[in-house]
């Protein structure tokens, strides 16, 4: 006998392991099988498993679960990404922790030893935390972004490119961390809202240039007085930026400067001869129009500055110091500075010197390193690129053709807005722990890119007579450049392997949509590249899991929900169904309420399987649900047929939510609460044919249950496969993993059998929600009449009436040709019913009482309006706070409509 609950501590790492050592996490062998793969976007090696990786993964788990069952050669590649900022930051905190030299007292060889050693101690803990997700992978086949396999991909990809032109050496404008003296992609910058200042400096025109500036206005907005200024002024954010300023720039329709374009201003502190260009990046509302150009140090000023052939002038090293090497007529003073205090250096300055005219208040957005947690700085650096427009185009093309699609179609505009204004991609970076560039320099800076140092030195014997030192750059490349390559780099790339040939390009890849951008659209240009094909045929985008509250979760908020706690606590699978229902929309909204609700879906399937072993529902031999005799059977085989189309179609489209709802509506409101209780009088009944095959379309209609759960439940599906193996007929299929998904043909769907079940299914529901509008006490039994019915109402009314009455909780069943006096009537199945309530009901105090509920609900309906009405709230909310009161307003509006059409039906009984 089942035990009385399913018990996920003791049961998932047994079936787990049971799972894994069966071999059923790999592909089939069987080469005529269709093939189906999957790549895992690689978790970082130093991660843990968050609610992100608990949504992702348990959509490709279902995916991969699924068609599996439906016979196919499933691949679901796994692998960790190297993570080289993150590896790199944790390692050195590990030996500041114990008290060790820094990695640049140890020398770079020993640091990565010292990240290897880590790596292998500790490096494999999201790969087991995603094992007790459920997450079936073919772990055989497990790769790491810097194995030796991808570390031989990424050299010939580099090199090729380099051959084909498409990575070159270039000195441009960077996101510069300072504490870890690296560039980083736009993606490890996170953009703090922070309090700052304007400071609004006068910068004296040179060549004792003077001209009227406006200093008031008439009502249509017309200078009417001027004053003479020998100054422009600018406003900045970032003082110690103006040591590198090469120019001023105005809008070239300003009539304030439009006298001033070609002139030149000398820029204090420095006394820098520089010039003022006209260009529609500055704007004339803001501000006093005008704003000062450093090249160097802004990603704008960079694009304004190549523009009007402004010098390009680094004022700061690596460390964001000032520095004078680039600009020796910077003050020594401020050499060796650091940023910030030059900052303030400057101010006092300025105000000393009284070119400091204003210091304004501001609240603005200032890029920090996501991991560093320190200023970024747009620094002008030499680094390696890839010319990102060329290969953009084949993979713009691709999409366009329907190649590869994306699920949320709407997805596809974002991809195509990035990939048409593309960037040169940055893809060197300035740490130790990586791939380290191929490329070797020469004694006279000649540059070598090479797979090996061999190769590189066979280059140099062309430009030398003799042997000369080779040093190989220093840098490595960014993370996302081998994650680029993961889809073929994972199946043996550049080796023409037999995975590549049978599972590239996969067939769908599940991902969020913050990394469109930095992995979807890379790994299409470099599919098409170098394999011609594109590397995955759909592109699902699943959600942002944020709180119930629909705010992003963060540790400082208190509201971040831990998936590992929840498997610990509740299961995996009540996890996994949440995950899957609400993966619908973009902002998930997630609470641990709604995850114990579906804890609860996973008990009503326990209790279901309990009922039916109870009830002797066991398998039989050569049973053929095909020839079932009894309505309530063969309408659960329709119920079941169109339950499993609904739930492979759904998956098939991607539509995890709707798989979900189709099973859970299936699963607790058809077979939970109708067909088991149609079949319990049947069950204890005395027709011994009619209960052998119900007890026989109940194991069979289980079997099939538990299979079509399994994708997304997999766990309790599992063990209810195992605990029910002796239970009648042995199965062909000894796990539920490995076994085929139901084949159920059209025929099954009886539509006489969903009419007649349908009408008494409808009939019950009407006369619950009737008892529960009025307020009938559960032990009270009043008499169900109908109102002169038609023939085939009597009939069926013959035929279900032990049914009806216990269902509908009646205590008669009568048919009359009028409704009796203290009766509410009702419609169903286009009949009248009429249910007798005089003296079971206080007329008066149900009055009263809905009433009370009516005037509860007005109170709120007028409490949200008032909100709603108000033009501050909806504008200056949240989103998510105008919709949970648009929400809120729409349930008060259904529930006060449904009590007074019960105060209505009062009316009828006294």
């Amino acid at each position: 006998m089942l035990d009385k609950t399913f018990d996920p501590t003791a049961a998932e790492p047994r079936i787990y392991k049971q799972w894994e050592e069966s071999g059923l996490f790999a592909p089939k062998t069987d080469g005529a099988a269709e093939a189906y793969s999957i790549v895992i976007p690689p978790p970082n090696v130093t991660g843990s498993l968050h609610i992100g990786h608990a949504l992702n993964n348990t959509l490709q788990d279902i995916l991969a679960r699924y068609h599996r069952m439906k016979g196919k050669a499933v691949l679901w590649l796994p692998g960790t990404d190297h993570a080289g900022i993150a590896t790199q930051m944790v390692v050195e905190r590990q030996l500041a922790a114990a008290g060790n030299v820094g990695r640049r007292d140890m020398g770079r060889d020993a640091f990565v030893a010292k990240v290897w050693e880590w790596k292998a101690e500790s490096g494999g803990t999201i790969v087991q935390q995603l094992r007790r997700l459920g997450a079936s992978c073919d772990w055989s086949r497990e790769r790491f972004t810097l194995d030796e396999g991808l570390n031989a991909a990424v050299r010939k990809v580099f090199v090729q490119l380099h051959r084909d032109g498409l990575i070159y050496r270039d000195k441009r404008l960077v996101n510069w961390d300072p504490h870890f003296q690296t560039a980083i992609s736009d993606l490890e910058v996170e953009q703090r809202e922070m309090d700052g200042h304007y400071w609004h400096f006068a910068y004296p025109l040179a060549d004792g240039v003077t001209y009227e500036h406006p200093v008031a206005w008439d009502g249509d907005g017309q200078a009417t007085e001027y004053e003479t200024r020998d100054y422009i002024v600018v406003a900045t954010t970032r003082p110690e930026t103006m040591l590198g300023d090469t120019g001023v720039a105005v809008h070239p329709d300003d009539p304030r400067y439009e006298g001033l374009v070609g002139k030149f201003v000398t820029l204090p502190i420095v006394g820098r001869r520089i010039p003022i260009v006209a260009d529609d990046y500055a704007d004339p509302t803001k501000g006093s129009g005008a704003v000062k150009i450093t090249p160097a140090h802004d990603f704008n000023d960079f694009q304004v500055g190549k523009r009007a052939g402004l010098a390009a002038l680094n004022v700061m090293d690596a460390f964001g110091r000032i520095t004078a090497a680039d600009t020796p007529d910077v003050p020594a003073e401020y050499d060796g500075m650091d940023r910030f205090a030059a900052r303030k250096a400057i101010v006092a300055r300025a105000e000393e010197d009284g070119w400091l005219k204003e210091i304004e208040k501001t609240r603005h957005v200032i890029p920090h390193g996501d991991r560093s947690g320190v200023v970024i700085e747009p620094w002008l650096t030499d680094q390696w690129y890839v010319d990102a427009h060329t290969m953009a185009q084949p993979a713009i093309k691709a999409v366009e053709q329907g190649d590869t699609g994306f699920e949320p179609k709407s997805y596809e505009k974002i991809y195509f807005e990035w990939l048409r204004n593309i960037e040169p991609w940055c893809i060197s970076r300035q740490l130790w722990w990586g791939h380290r560039i191929p490329a070797w320099y020469g004694p006279n800076g000649e540059i070598y890119v090479a797979e090996t140092e061999a190769d590189a030195r066979e280059q140099a014997m062309a430009d030398y007579d003799s042997e000369v030192v080779l040093t190989q750059d220093e840098d490595v490349l960014d993370t996302w450049f081998s994650s680029a390559l993961w889809p073929f780099s994972t199946m043996g790339w550049p080796d023409k392997t037999e995975d590549l040939r049978r599972f590239y390009p996969t067939s769908d890849l599940v991902t969020a949509a913050d990394i469109i951008f930095f992995w979807v659209a890379r790994m299409m240009m470099m599919g098409l590249h170098f394999m011609d094909e594109v590397p995955f045929k759909r592109v699902i985008i699943n959600g942002l899991v944020r709180d119930e509250k629909g705010q992003k979760m963060s540790k400082s908020k208190g509201n971040v929900i831990d998936p590992l706690g929840i498997i610990d606590e509740l299961g995996a699978d009540p996890l996994r169904f949440t995950m899957a229902i609400l993966s619908g929309t973009r902002d998930i909204k997630l609470s641990r309420q709604r995850i114990e609700g579906y804890r609860n879906f996973g008990t009503k399937l326990w209790n279901a399987a309990r009922f039916a072993q109870m009830n002797e529902a066991r398998r039989v031999e050569g049973f053929d649900p095909a020839t079932v005799d009894q309505t309530i059977n063969r309408w659960i085989r329709g119920e079941l047929t169109k339950a499993e189309r609904a739930v492979s179609e759904a998956i098939e489209g991607g539509r995890f939510d709707d798989a979900a709802s189709a099973l859970y509506r299936f699963v607790w409101n058809v077979f939970c609460d109708w067909y088991l209780e149609l079949a319990k009088p049947v069950f204890m009944g005395s027709d011994e044919v009619a209960r052998a095959e119900t007890r026989a379309m109940t194991a069979w209609t289980l079997d099939q249950t538990l299979k079509l759960m399994h994708p997304v439940m997999p766990f309790i599906t599992e063990e209810l496969w195992d605990q029910l193996a002796g239970e009648g007929a042995a199965r062909a299929e000894p796990t539920l993993i490995g076994a085929a998904w139901p084949e159920l043909p059209d025929a099954f769907i009886d539509a006489g059998a969903e009419a007649e079940i349908g009408w008494l299914v409808d009939l019950v529901t009407e006369i619950r929600q009737l008892r529960a509008e009025m307020n009938v006490p559960p032990s009270a039994k009043p008499p169900l009449a109908f109102v002169a019915p038609d023939a085939a109402t009597a009939e069926r009314m013959a035929r279900h009436r032990d049914l009806i009455l216990t269902l509908g909780r009646a205590g008669e069943l009568n048919t009359v040709d009028a409704a009796p006096n203290g009766a509410v009537t009702f419609v169903s199945g286009g009949a009248t019913a009429a249910l007798s309530l005089a003296g079971i009901i206080d007329v008066t105090a149900e009055r009263s009482r809905l009433a009370k509920e009516i005037a509860a609900f007005d109170s709120d309906i007028g409490h949200v309006n008032k909100k709603l009405g108000n033009p501050n709230f909806v504008d200056r909310a949240a989103p998510e706070v105008v919709d949970e009161q648009r929400q809120k307003l729409a349930e008060a509006e259904a529930g006060k409509a449904k009590l007074q059409a019960a105060l209505s039906r009062l009316d009828a009984v006294g």
